[in-house]
């Protein structure tokens, strides 16, 4: 396979990347974003693109890849509506539809949030936009999945690039390391993230929306 990977600097993109750099059916991976990754790899080739909202440069190159593991995202606190649609609804569309056009074939996976309000009417504004950008995906003519994580516990060294989730995760992490006994079905990591992305591309997944249970088992599917 041939994946995409936009976000790969975040938390979940870090280890999204890590799985497929690992993973011995990928050959080729592209990061996309507005910077580099420290990685390097022999399969990986990373593009720096300002704004993301505009991709002319590649965007006949998305449709030549097999797959898209979409990871970018933004806290809403403190964003108005307008602002957090532009850099959440825009920039997966703006990725999304020349893939799509190019690739029908092509598999599509956005990571949304538990929570998300499919019908798009709700009083949550973030929970609004991200379905919609569900919602939207879904109606593009490829395969489009959404995860729907809850707590997503780092494995191997990824950090968020937010510093308040960087201090929640330090202080609290003798705590969360007790959630996933207590609450198992809404806790998933960010290796399975990663390898449930990539069994979805490989395989399918009956829903199109997976819940952290849901990850989970197709992170274990071989």
């Amino acid at each position: 396979m041939k994946v995409i990977v936009f976000g790969a600097t975040g938390m979940v993109g870090q280890g999204v990347l890590r799985e497929c750099l690992l993973a011995p059916d990928v050959d080729r991976v592209l990061t996309v974003g507005r910077r580099a990754t420290a990685r390097g790899h022999t399969k990986l080739r990373q593009v720096e693109v300002p704004d993301l909202t505009d991709l002319s440069a590649i965007a006949d190159e998305l449709g030549t890849y097999d797959a898209c593991f979409f990871c970018l995202g933004v806290s809403s606190a403190g964003m108005k509506e307008a602002d957090y649609r532009r850099v959440t609804y825009d920039l997966t569309m703006a990725a999304a539809r020349p893939m799509a056009e190019g690739n029908p074939d092509a598999t599509f996976i956005y990571v949304s949030g538990a929570g998300t309000d499919s019908t798009e009417q709700g009083r949550t504004m973030w929970a609004r936009v991200k379905g919609k950008t569900e919602n939207d995906l879904f109606a593009l003519p490829f395969h489009a999945y959404a995860l729907r994580p809850g707590f997503i516990r780092p494995m191997h060294g990824e950090t968020s690039r937010t510093r308040l989730y960087r201090v929640m995760y330090a202080i609290g992490r003798p705590i969360f390391a007790l959630v996933p006994r207590i609450a198992p079905n809404s806790v998933t990591t960010t290796e399975n993230m990663g390898r449930a992305m990539l069994t979805l591309a490989r395989h399918g997944w009956p829903e199109q929306i997976l819940d952290p249970q849901q990850i989970n088992a197709a992170a274990g599917r071989r």
